[in-house]
């Protein structure tokens, strides 16, 4: 205690030099960490999705072929799948419910990978499915390549992702077809 006593000028001396040296170096963290941060600007580019990466000519496997950019204009449901994968196996079912359910408010593009067109059209065949399936003829821009499978995306009619899931899910329960109905209207 009494330390302090004795070399409490010192203290405060010591205390207002580190403020005054560090003040600087803490400014300009402080702005790099700001500089760093993503701009509105730079999240709307990285979350909406142009003609240019929706420039994917598709084969269709049981509708007509076309060129993704040209199903923009509608909320689109864009899955990228295969017949290979389990977890897009199980989640078929939900996603032709939800076909039959929103087929008239929005698009979709169920797009077949790593797969060959006959295997696509006999699991098709056998399940019953008529959501409409595609397969890629031109390469994917790395913004939708897929990197798990099943990958989903909810795009908006302006191209803003709404929704992305990389595993299997109920597209057909009632919380997503409650949201569909409120971005679809």
């Amino acid at each position: 205690m009494n330390f302090i006593k004795k070399n409490i000028i010192y203290i405060i001396i010591i205390v207002i030099v580190s403020a005054f040296a560090l003040i600087k170096p803490l400014r300009d963290f402080v702005s790099e960490q700001i500089a760093m941060s993503p701009t509105v600007a730079k999240i709307n580019d990285e979350t909406t999705l142009s003609d240019e990466v929706l420039n994917i000519d598709l084969k269709g496997i049981n509708t007509s072929s076309t060129n993704l950019k040209n199903l923009r204009g509608k909320v689109l449901f864009l899955n990228f799948w295969g017949t290979w994968c389990p977890p897009c196996r199980t989640e078929w079912p939900t996603i032709e419910k939800l076909y039959q359910l929103k087929k008239d408010k929005m698009e979709f593009a169920l797009i077949a990978m790593q797969d060959q067109e006959e295997d696509v059209k006999k699991f098709l065949k056998e399940n019953n499915y008529t959501a409409p399936v595609y397969i890629a003829e031109s390469p994917l821009d790395p913004k939708v390549l897929p990197v798990a499978f099943p990958t989903t995306y909810l795009i908006g009619k302006d191209g803003r992702i709404l929704k992305k899931e990389d595993s299997s899910m109920d597209w057909s329960k009632d919380s997503v077809l409650e949201f569909i109905d409120n971005v679809t209207k």
